[in-house]
């Protein structure tokens, strides 16, 4: 068993795994890598504000992660009436419903294997034909892949994107630099469910200790990712120690308890 199972999700979507990770009898480990951040951009909200006023241009709304919908929400007192929408995996489904949008009330699509949240089995869970000529709006953070837009600009539709909310890898304060000092000393699980928070982590490492000590730790640290491409941003940084699990909550369970 781990020290502790260190979670890295931002805060808001951090619960719910705590609770079942720790209802199983391990520690754990709040430890957000990115904060979800509300656009401060006086260009970017009013361009948010304005794609929100004319939602019901769209033939299909695109949601990249519950963040997106939380900060779209916060801006509309309801969905549009008739117009669909995507979600990459079952966290986003909750976060609808959280505000009132469920399979009753609208059409949803997201990949058909809940073990699988991603743009690659979005893309498959879509009917693509269907939206030749129709127009797509993705709703993402500041960045992000390309992944899903390119797959639905060949299958002939109009992408457009909007950003609704920033990433920030947290500030090396005096109470992080402890914690992560704490935590490198123990043999810990930790999961890493973003390449972008990984690159972070080791950034902040970086900053702690120029001689890089405090890389090469974390490097023998054991990762438990759920998607490839996160597997192979881990095997570049020089992590030996990768469990690859499906997408979703359950994989990450699985991979803890049969962990020997």
């Amino acid at each position: 068993m781990p020290d502790t199972v260190v979670i890295t999700r931002p805060a808001a979507q951090a619960g719910p795994l705590a609770a079942r990770i720790a209802a199983l009898g391990w520690p754990v480990t709040l430890l957000p890598l990115l904060e979800i951040h509300a656009l401060d951009g006086a260009e970017e909200c009013a361009r948010l504000q304005a794609v929100l006023a004319r939602l019901s241009d769209y033939d299909l709304v695109a949601f990249v992660s519950p963040n997106a919908i939380d900060c779209v929400f916060a801006h509309l007192p309801a969905w549009p009436a008739g117009l669909p929408l995507a979600v990459v995996g079952e966290g986003s489904r909750m976060a609808l419903g959280a505000h009132g949008v469920t399979d009753a009330n609208a059409t949803i699509t997201s990949p058909l294997d809940t073990a699988r949240s991603d743009s690659e089995h979005l893309l498959l869970a879509l009917d693509l034909p269907a939206l030749r000529g129709k127009r797509v709006l993705i709703v993402r953070g500041d960045g992000g892949r390309d992944y899903l837009a390119d797959g639905l600009r060949a299958a002939g539709a109009t992408v457009e994107f909007v950003t609704a909310y920033r990433r920030k890898v947290p500030r090396l304060t005096p109470a992080l630099r402890a914690t992560l000092e704490n935590l490198l000393q123990h043999n810990n699980d930790w999961i890493i469910t973003s390449s972008e928070a990984l690159r972070g982590l080791l950034a902040l490492l970086g900053e702690m200790d120029a001689e890089k000590a405090a890389v090469v730790k974390m490097q023998q640290q054991h990762l438990i990712v759920p998607h490839a491409r996160i597997a192979q941003t881990a095997a570049a940084l020089g992590f030996a120690r990768v469990t690859l699990t499906g997408s979703g909550d359950a994989g990450v369970l699985a991979a803890l308890q049969s962990r020997p």
